[in-house]
């Protein structure tokens, strides 16, 4: 069974960054096509972005294009998130996710999820 665990949320000022980290165990990363997901209080769960299985195809959410970017190491089951100019309205839990078939933005087509990490962003 694939398992998830993220790391690296925390407090940070705006503009400030943030790199996420999500470990993959339980089944080669390389199978699976990976997603970080967000949900802030009181909204829907959002997908912020999804790497391929060979890290080679990205996609993004509009309001985090050119701010954040993923990135995937197969060799050490390993996904990351780099966040740049992170703003108030980035706070949210952040929750990596992992699916065998093509990448989506939707949470229902997910299978394998963390358990999330909190980033807030204030002064």
């Amino acid at each position: 069974q694939l398992q998830l665990v993220e790391s690296g949320g925390g407090l940070v000022q705006p503009g400030g960054s943030l790199r996420l980290s999500c470990a993959y165990s339980g089944f080669p990363l390389s199978s699976y096509r990976t997603a970080w997901f967000r949900q802030a209080p009181g909204k829907e769960r959002e997908a912020i972005s999804c790497i391929s299985s060979d890290g080679q195809s990205t996609t993004y959410l509009a309001s985090v294009q050119g701010r954040f970017t993923i990135s995937r190491d197969n060799t050490k089951n390993m996904m990351y998130l780099q966040m740049n100019s992170l703003k108030p309205e980035d706070t949210a839990i952040y929750t990596c996710a992992a699916r065998r078939f093509y990448c989506s933005g939707r949470p229902e087509d997910f299978g394998s999820w963390g358990q999330g990490t909190q980033v807030t962003v204030s002064s």
